[in-house]
């Protein structure tokens, strides 16, 4: 049995997202005979309108797979046929022979060699006669949009410049690993449809608006940034090569759900100059409910990594500016766990730049945006525990530090 993605009329506003952004490897979505089972269409689906439904496959084709044949079901994708071979497939790095975080095509961390041609494997067709290699050297690609100058900045980026005025250029990198149902930025999680970029052209582009828009602060975010890491790291080599300028700053906003101690080191070594990771719940239960994700063993992973890679980067602040962001909205996040969330900081260093985010109603969510008076007794409680360094996101501008 496979899967099939099927529209219910009775939800869908006709509202064109789905075949905007996703990459359908069958070209039409929700076509029953055509459908390979991606997913991509039912993730990327503001309304819900999409279900994946069981259906069987009628015959097998012969595929090759690093020169060895194979027949699969028909109508399945390349990362699918890889599974039925005995690939593993992972979603936490370095746990399988294939990483495929994104699921919607975008991160091309799951890219393989399919007839020559380097291709994601979540959101391609098999066909008869197909040859898949996994083990080749290719430059890295990814989806990146969305190029842009920003006033306000990131989580990552100091208070004291944010402003009227643009303080940095960025671009965000498409695809996530979380599926957070009140996603701030879904049309670029969600996005497989796009120009790839090598890291040398999308440093080469991110320098030219630079210089456009007269700033020394270059940002990615996303979605999610460091899904691909061979790309982002050769991506702020590349851009330090091309700013070398002591006024330069390289900076990275991420979830850190797979930021590992080795990968910032890397991210420091290659550049990167700020850094502002998330945090998503003290408790793992608080941590699934905000990010979507449903595998609790999974999730564990991605919540003690995020913790340790916040721990690891405030260990690194003579190094690096480090600013960390936490969601704050009554209907996901209790205050006292956002408390309890600063005193754990606190403990690790006062100093530290803290910024609660007003989580409000997008993609799928229904909840209600936190009133100005809500973020102000959150940016107090924060206060009264010492930390030196708080400010709260607000439907009136920031309150703080």
């Amino acid at each position: 049995m496979m899967l099939i993605a099927k529209r219910d009329e009775s939800k869908c506003t006709r509202c064109g997202i789905c075949e905007e952004i996703v990459a359908c490897p069958a070209g039409e979505i929700c076509n029953e005979e055509k459908c390979v089972g991606c997913g991509a269409c039912y993730l990327a689906c503001p309304n819900e309108a999409i279900t994946l439904e069981e259906k069987p496959r009628k015959r097998h084709i012969t595929i090759k797979i690093d020169g060895e044949k194979i027949q699969v079901p028909e109508r399945i994708t390349v990362r699918k046929a890889l599974e039925l071979a005995g690939y593993k497939i992972s979603k936490f790095p370095g746990e399988g022979d294939i990483f495929a975080p994104c699921d919607v095509g975008a991160c091309w961390s799951c890219a393989v060699k399919i007839d020559g041609e380097i291709k994601p494997s979540c959101v391609t067709a098999v066909r008869e006669g197909m040859e898949i290699e996994t083990e080749f050297d290719f430059t890295p690609r990814r989806i990146v949009h969305g190029w842009t100058g920003h006033p306000v900045g990131g989580v990552g980026t100091p208070w004291w410049i944010k402003g009227f005025r643009y303080i940095e250029v960025a671009v965000f990198a498409c695809g996530c690993n979380l599926r957070c149902p009140q996603c701030q930025n879904w049309t670029t999680t969600y996005c497989g449809v796009g120009k790839t970029y090598t890291p040398r052209e999308a440093a080469l582009v991110m320098t030219n608006m630079r210089r456009i828009y007269g700033v020394d602060r270059m940002a990615i975010s996303g979605g999610e940034s460091t899904l691909n890491r061979e790309w982002l790291i050769r991506y702020i080599a590349e851009l330090k090569k091309l700013n070398p300028d002591e006024n330069a700053r390289f900076h990275v906003d991420t979830n850190a759900t797979i930021l590992t101690k080795d990968y910032i080191d890397e991210l420091i070594e290659a550049g990167v100059t700020d850094i502002g990771p998330d945090i998503k719940g003290l408790k793992l239960e608080t941590f699934m409910k905000i990010t979507g994700i449903k595998d609790r063993e999974l999730a564990e992973k991605y919540h003690k990594t995020n913790w340790k890679a916040v721990k690891y980067l405030i260990d690194l602040r003579d190094r690096i500016f480090v600013g960390i962001g936490i969601p704050y909205n009554r209907e996901l996040i209790s205050i006292e766990e956002v408390v309890k969330i600063g005193e754990k900081i606190y403990k690790l260093d006062p100093e530290v730049q803290v910024c609660v985010l007003d989580y409000r109603a997008e993609f799928r969510s229904k909840i209600s945006r936190p009133s100005y008076e809500e973020m102000l007794k959150v940016w107090k409680a924060l206060k009264d525990i010492g930390l030196k360094t708080v400010i709260c996101q607000t439907s009136r501008g920031y309150i703080g530090p």
